[in-house]
């Protein structure tokens, strides 16, 4: 019994010593990529150094050049911007530009394809890592 209760209490002091730190950049890009096309869900850790929109989204970016292939992105979708900017009292790219921030979500491997002038594409297309987020409560400014 005394042996039973020691290897519990052994088993719980470990488990809360062995929290698990945010994944950096670099690991959400290799997971991803090594699961493609499914999904790698954590907690992710990043720099937005660049942010943009495009079709009603906001973009927060790792690095200054999004088609960096080191580059993360948070994907906020169209429907969210509204609960970020009421959470905020500003749009999530404003907000978010400039500091480290913690992600919950799924880092999913994404291709872009390049486009011709009639928007056509081109067969020819490279990888971004994206984690879509939904909710306000999936990010948090850690400096």
């Amino acid at each position: 019994m005394k042996t039973a209760a020691l290897l519990l209490l052994g088993s719980t002091l470990l488990a809360a010593g062995c929290a698990t730190q945010p994944l950096t950049t670099e690991d959400a890009i290799h997971y991803a990529a090594a699961v493609a096309p499914d999904v790698y869900s954590d907690t992710y850790v990043l720099d937005v150094v660049a942010t943009g929109r495009q079709n009603g989204r906001i973009f927060l970016n790792s690095q200054e050049d999004y088609r960096d292939p080191h580059t993360l992105t948070i994907e906020i979708l169209p429907g969210a911007v509204p609960a970020f900017k009421q959470a905020y009292g500003e749009d999530a790219d404003a907000h978010f530009k400039g500091h480290r921030i913690t992600v919950l979500g799924e880092a999913r491997r994404v291709t872009i394809w390049y486009l011709n002038q009639s928007g056509e594409r081109t067969g020819q297309s490279y990888y971004q890592t994206h984690i879509v987020v939904s909710d306000p409560d999936q990010i948090k400014i850690e400096s």
